[in-house]
């Protein structure tokens, strides 16, 4: 009798790396806490979001790198040679502490959004997502060189809660209200830049003004030229809010029409680490590929 028994599917089975959805296997499946949203080009989001975890890495190394316990902070007795070995081998092992920790604990994750044309990735402290995309964008203004081929803009958000109305205002007090609080003597020109997408339980005048009530008096509204800029970005039921300098100057953190102005429209790829102190130093190679 023919053998009828129906073969093992286990060694069939592979490690999945992304899930039916599109999204990464270790991407979270909710948005949540401080993080940049990213706009790329269709289609290419698993690509962006390699691209943006090795664009941010490179980045945030430089602006908190990562210090392992004790290092450089022992104090060497010359007297004691055996002390000082065993500040060596003290030194060796939080190095290769740090190691691990940094392989188990990212950094940066993505976030599952279900939407073409948009990522997010979530920040864990001690990133602060203002400062990295506005060091990303000065460094794309100093050398022209957009170190990507599917990021588009970049928008950093501070933190971000439920996109209702109680929990927005909120979040606005302990990101607005402390902005102003480090300028107790300075009165600001602000703009509430308000971005909605896949969302239409409140209205865009009811929550400007919502959040125009989380700044302090003193301080005026400017639409044309303003100082500051209170940046909200709501997508489904998520809100994220920061505060931003110079967001029309830097081209509303757009890479690409930051790099078109600095090189005339002709764009260039660059994937490893550049310093904008050292604009010369970089060469581009190719042209990006027609997506």
């Amino acid at each position: 009798m023919a053998d009828t028994k129906r073969p093992s599917k286990s060694g069939d089975k592979k490690k999945r790396k992304y899930r039916s959805d599109g999204t990464p296997i270790w991407a979270k499946r909710y948005i949540d806490g401080p993080g940049i949203w990213v706009s790329c080009v269709k289609g290419k989001e698993r690509q962006t979001v390699a691209e943006c975890y090795d664009l941010f890495d490179s980045v945030a190394s430089e602006l908190w790198p990562i210090d392992a316990q004790g290092i450089g902070t022992t104090d060497s007795d010359p007297d004691d040679e055996l002390e000082n070995d065993l500040s060596i081998e003290a030194q060796i092992a939080s190095e290769v502490s740090a190691m691990k920790r940094s392989k188990a604990e990212p950094r940066f994750v993505s976030c599952q959004t279900n939407t073409p044309c948009v990522v997010f990735i979530s920040c864990k402290p001690p990133i602060d997502p203002v400062k990295l995309v506005t060091r990303i964008v000065e460094d794309v203004e100093a050398t022209g060189v957009v170190r990507s081929r599917c990021i588009h803009r970049l928008v950093p958000v501070s933190g971000s809660c439920g996109a209702n109305l109680p929990e927005i205002q909120a979040l606005c007090r302990t990101i607005v209200e402390p902005f102003f609080a480090q300028h107790p003597n300075k009165t600001f020109k602000y703009k509430i830049e308000l971005r909605v997408r896949n969302h239409s339980v409140i209205s865009r005048p009811d929550l400007i003004q919502h959040i125009a009530q989380c700044v302090p008096e003193g301080h005026t509204v400017e639409l044309t030229d303003p100082e500051i800029f209170i940046l909200v970005e709501v997508f489904k039921n998520v809100c994220g809010i920061s505060v931003v300098e110079d967001y029309y100057a830097h081209q509303k953190f757009n890479m690409t029409e930051i790099a078109k102005t600095k090189t005339g429209g002709d764009l260039a790829t660059e994937r490893q680490f550049f310093s904008p102190q050292d604009p010369g130093d970089i060469a581009p190679r190719n042209k990006p590929e027609a997506y």
